[in-house]
């Protein structure tokens, strides 16, 4: 079997901050990384990660028709038609000593009533714009009407602006203007509504805008390499339904995981459950998630490649200091005079720019 496992913000992304590394056990992990051959490159999103497995080339914001895959990859989701696809998901922007921060809607704990109300005022008030839709409550979509003309839409994932400063919503090119110009309509519309009234009142955070990214259209589908893909992610399912790739969710353990493929398949595992913490800042999240990952994955998946059940192992972590990917293979974990470090030794070793990879 030749596993890729895709970690997004595997590392914590402030390498002094000593409480968040200190007693972090992650020995499994320091050994894989250790023994495996690195490639570094620069930071990218886990969308265009997602899409670098499946072979997708992307624009200048990395961006290759994520909504009409994400789309795609909801468990009960509009059915994907030829048109332009935006994810249109819903975000509370606040003012922070001069900056505007972003929580996306995982954070806004938005109900499946919040969303429906909001999701049908807009089409009322947008009818000529196309049709909005909802994947999730926090995940929302719109269609474009087919005579409507997108053009260049450099728009960054919400995953690279989440809990973080935005600088601006929308690209500011001239032939986008319309679009600026609907986006303060539809925070107008955002903001009278009863549903964030209610909200507000209740002391939530409103819903005061939307994230629109990831325009472009359903590509033909192609053979792939990749055999099936354990997400739950609706981006990674979207990618694998596209191409008529069998797609599961994520299975408990590597054992689970071992159990349910073939020696000579070439699966996709995606485990995100550090991306929040990261985002989010919360080192005590990330640490206790590091760590179930690493008793739960790491750990096995590290002793299956140093017995060969697993024959090559790629690891892909998004992270803030590179895009970084880790490949070994049995003989390679065997290399027991390649000590491993701390992670935090890792981390400085990467913020400091330094490459110490081994041929």
């Amino acid at each position: 079997m030749q596993l890729t496992l895709v970690v997004p913000e595997l590392l914590w992304p402030e390498p002094d901050d000593r409480e968040s590394f200190d007693a972090l056990r992650c020995d499994a992990l320091n050994t894989l990384i250790a023994r495996s051959q690195r490639t570094r490159r620069p930071p990218q999103s886990l969308e265009a990660t997602l899409c670098d497995v499946f072979g997708l080339p992307g624009n200048a914001a990395g961006n290759a028709a994520y909504a009409a895959f994400r789309t795609l990859g909801e468990v009960a989701g509009p059915a994907v038609a030829s048109d332009c696809w935006l994810c249109a998901d819903p975000v509370h922007l606040r003012l922070h000593q001069e900056r505007l921060i972003l929580a996306d809607g995982s954070r806004l704990d938005i109900n499946a009533a919040e969303a429906t109300a909001i999701v049908d005022e807009l089409n009322r008030q947008f009818p000529d714009l196309g049709t909005f839709h909802i994947g999730t409550p926090d995940r929302w979509y719109l269609q474009l009407a087919g005579n409507i003309e997108l053009g260049r839409f450099d728009v960054l994932p919400l995953s690279a602006v989440a809990g973080r400063s935005v600088g601006r919503q929308l690209p500011e090119n001239a032939e986008l203007r319309w679009l600026r110009q609907l986006l303060n309509e539809v925070q107008m519309v955002l903001h009278q509504h009863p549903a964030n009234t209610r909200r507000e009142e209740a002391g939530q955070s409103t819903i005061n805008s939307l994230w629109l990214w990831g325009a472009g259209v359903l590509p033909a589908g192609r053979a792939q390499d990749c055999t099936g893909v354990w997400s739950d992610h609706p981006l990674a399912r979207g990618l694998g339904r596209a191409f008529g790739v069998p797609v599961q969710a994520v299975p408990d353990d590597a054992a689970a995981l071992l159990a349910q493929t073939r020696p000579g398949s070439r699966p996709l595992l995606v485990l995100d459950s550090l991306q929040a913490p990261v985002q989010y800042e919360d080192g005590e999240a990330y640490r206790a998630q590091l760590l179930a990952l690493e008793a739960r994955w790491f750990a096995p998946l590290q002793r299956a490649l140093a017995l060969g059940r697993i024959r090559h192992l790629r690891l892909a972590a998004t992270t803030a200091y590179a895009m970084l990917i880790w490949e070994s293979s049995r003989s390679g974990q065997w290399r027991l005079w390649r000590r491993p470090q701390s992670l935090a030794a890792t981390v400085q070793t990467l913020a400091k720019g330094h490459d110490q990879d081994e041929p």
